[in-house]
């Protein structure tokens, strides 16, 4: 196991750094203290070739003009919040509209924008960086000094870990999800849309035109929402159903887990053999299929396109301070918010 810094840009002035965390199994996780943002993710195949399975830049510039949050940590809210604006205790908070009418990832200067102090951790079964940043008062127009530490950690069995641990003086919200999209075909040689996903869900969250959801749960059951058995990522986008065209073609839906820490998620792409594990202990999930994916700036070489990746955002459900029926996102002062993610590397059986 090891551990390595070095400079991968400048921000403002000021230099950003990226860590690798290598394992003695061909498995490195890079990551910048800028956003927290994971710029690859690199796993043998069945041949045991190493490549990257993650969407990212060679340099920092495509990070500061990314719209598409490629690898970073949203928040303090990740989603959207339906007009930009929230009531807690009485009091109404108003927030950046940075998409449209809605308030989205946290806002114009979310966690994603801002470059977080970092303590790396070596020993003999794992390596880790913990990343720290102090979020003031009025930041993004949310209430309350909040402490973030974000820990992520590669062990020997081949997982990776993300840790959320938030501490606010005031009450607050927060609902945190690391931004990543996956492609286990390897260094990008194809699309996503033959991948399988297995996801233990019952639910899924209609979407509105804008794509908040309307407050109603609805069942997958017969549906191109039901992955409990397994569904290729093609059958949602070439779908007619309306929650799939709402869409843009695909998935851009929370769904409710109805497990937890029980290999709940799995991805997998049977032509590179790679197969990716998550657990969690939050709510739901945010599948999204990169249905807006577009843009000049090559990711790694490849062109952007539809469907090049995949988000698995594990988090509490969207715009859930607009819906009593949803698990809150309230968190009381002083009271202390820890919510972990697993990732666990390894071949279709």
């Amino acid at each position: 196991m090891k551990i390595k810094k070095e400079e991968f840009g400048k921000f403002e002035n000021t230099a950003v750094y990226a860590f690798t965390l290598e394992n003695d199994h061909g498995v490195t996780v890079t990551f910048l203290d800028y956003g927290c943002t994971i710029t690859k993710i690199i796993t043998p195949d069945r041949n045991g070739e190493p490549e990257n399975i993650v969407l990212g830049y060679d340099q920092l510039v495509g990070y500061l003009n990314n719209t598409a949050f490629f690898g970073c940590v949203v928040g303090r809210v990740a989603g959207r919040i339906g007009g930009a604006e929230f009531t807690l205790n009485g009091k109404t908070y108003s927030l950046a509209k940075n998409e449209n009418d809605n308030h989205l990832h946290g806002g114009l200067k979310g966690f994603d924008k801002v470059i977080w102090d970092a303590e790396m951790k070596e020993n003999t079964d794992k390596v880790s960086v913990k990343f720290s940043y102090m979020s003031p008062d009025g930041e993004e127009g949310y209430p309350g000094n909040l402490k973030m530490n974000v820990t992520y950690t590669l062990n020997n069995d081949n997982e990776f870990t993300i840790q959320y641990d938030g501490i606010s003086d005031e009450t607050t919200v927060l609902n945190v999800t690391n931004h990543s999209y996956f492609n286990l075909s390897g260094d990008i040689k194809r699309d996503i849309l033959d991948h399988e996903l297995t996801l233990k869900s019952n639910q899924y969250l209609e979407l509105q035109e804008n794509l908040l959801p309307t407050g109603e749960f609805a069942e997958v059951d017969g549906t191109p929402f039901d992955f409990r058995q397994g569904r290729l990522i093609r059958s949602g986008a070439e779908s007619e159903h309306p929650q799939n065209q709402l869409a843009g073609g695909g998935y851009d839906h929370p769904f409710v887990l109805s497990e937890n820490r029980n290999e709940e998620i799995v991805l997998r792409d049977s032509d590179s053999g790679r197969q990716m594990i998550v657990e969690t202990d939050e709510v739901g999930v945010v599948i999204y299929t990169s249905n807006q994916l577009a843009g000049d700036d090559p990711i790694y070489g490849v062109q952007p396109r539809k469907h090049l990746g995949i988000c698995l955002e594990t988090q509490g459900l969207p715009d859930a301070v607009h819906h009593g029926n949803f698990p809150s996102w309230v968190l009381e002062k002083d009271k202390a918010f820890t919510s972990v993610t697993t990732f666990k590397f390894g071949l279709v059986e």
